[in-house]
């Protein structure tokens, strides 16, 4: 049994070999799961950790209430902010784990069969992944990221208990004071969200080391190539990675703000601008990474659109003279040549003239937008019930003129 364990670990430890383009496979929390039977060195298995996590997350919450504070029981099963943790946003990050890894996998692989560098910044592209792959494995990222987590959890311990729902804590002489299922909720629930979210945003922060490495090295574009981002359009898969993330996050956020309406009184306007910096701080993490892109495919554009001007001016004139010279024979007719040449000329420049130097499309935006506005929506619905949205809405639809 002994042997058989070891054999798992020295599975899990990956070697710095050049197909490995994984960026969860590795580290602590890796091996610990694969020793744990979570994961399989060559499957996932999404589905039993979520099951796992929520038999250690939420159930234990459940029976610790019904055992010892019954009458508080259906505060804890109406208690949404309990659910956005434990029922949405942990489970949205476990499968953005492989979201973010199929993505990261993905682009790493297309960078190197897309000919778009030599062979020396191949080399550099190499020594850029084992880099990557040592960070990943290095037992100090998330040992740093654990010290942060219980930092963090013994610094606003008695600001979160002063501020818990009655499930989680009840009052000795003015004093709130923690349930058992408070304890548990603070010591062992939160932690396991925290850890998740921390260690994808880690992941992030390698994949954005890659994509800042790659930004810097030679890379062969071609600003006819269809993809309208000079053959760089497939980094536009990166933010979709991140987008579990985001909606993780907002989720919990928008949680937290409907609890305030709710339960404090608070008032939706209140959160208008902290709404505004968590859109615009979501997009700025996973889009600023694409960013470093966006000089030198401007330079690729002008560049180009200067030289395919001067080519094709030499080819106008070149056909215009063979044309329209008085020297030229009234019976000179156009070569199927000649024809496919103009043709290739006119959708190569308007290629050029389409590139977007900013590689990510609509659809990747819209994601990314609805993945942060609407897990906000229940704060929405904290102040204005959803009839009254409905009903603003039907009569908003019969005041358009037919």
């Amino acid at each position: 049994m002994h042997q058989q364990m070891l054999k798992k670990v020295e599975s899990a430890q990956l070697t710095d070999n050049e197909d490995d383009v994984s960026l969860f496979r590795g580290g602590l929390v890796y091996r610990a799961q694969v020793l744990a039977h979570l994961i399989d060195t060559e499957r996932w298995n999404v589905s039993r950790r979520v099951v796992i996590v929520l038999v250690f997350t939420w159930l234990p919450l459940v029976i610790i209430t019904a055992l010892f504070d019954r009458d508080q029981l259906f505060s804890l099963l109406t208690d949404y902010q309990v659910y956005s943790r434990v029922a949405i946003a942990i489970p949205v990050l476990l499968i953005g784990q492989l979201v973010m890894e199929d993505r990261f996998s993905v682009v790493a692989r297309h960078v190197r069969k897309a000919q778009l560098l030599s062979d020396d910044e191949l080399r550099k592209l190499k020594d850029v992944l084992a880099r990557i792959r040592r960070l990943r494995d290095s037992p100090l990222s998330e040992l740093i990221i654990l010290a942060l987590i219980f930092v963090d959890l013994a610094l606003v311990w008695k600001s979160r208990v002063a501020s818990a729902p009655a499930w989680a804590v009840y009052q000795n002489g003015g004093v709130p004071q923690l349930r058992l299922a408070g304890w548990y909720y603070g010591s062992v629930v939160a932690p396991i969200y925290q850890l998740l979210l921390v260690l994808c945003l880690w992941k992030w922060l390698l994949w954005s080391f890659f994509l800042f490495r790659l930004s810097r090295m030679n890379l062969e574009l071609v600003a006819t190539h269809p993809d309208g981002h000079g053959g760089l359009g497939f980094l536009g898969l990166s933010p979709i990675g991140f987008v579990p993330v985001a909606a993780a996050l907002s989720t919990v956020i928008g949680a937290s703000w409907s609890s305030a309406i709710r339960d404090q009184g608070a008032r939706l306007a209140n959160f208008k601008f902290p709404a505004i910096i968590l859109i615009v701080l979501m997009f700025l993490i996973a889009l600023a990474p694409l960013a470093l892109f966006v000089r030198k495919l401007d330079v690729l554009r002008r560049t180009a659109m200067l030289e395919y001007a001067v080519l094709a001016q030499r080819q106008a004139n070149y056909l215009h003279g063979k044309w329209f010279s008085p020297a030229a024979p009234e019976e000179t007719q156009l070569t199927v040549s000649e024809v496919s040449a103009l043709a290739d000329f006119a959708l190569s420049y308007q290629n050029i003239r389409r590139l977007r130097p900013f590689p990510a499309d609509k659809g990747t935006l819209i994601s990314l937008a609805l993945a942060v506005i609407a897990p906000l929506f229940p704060a929405v619905l904290a102040e204005f019930p959803l009839s009254v949205i409905v009903k603003g809405l039907l009569q908003a639809v019969k005041a358009v003129p037919m």
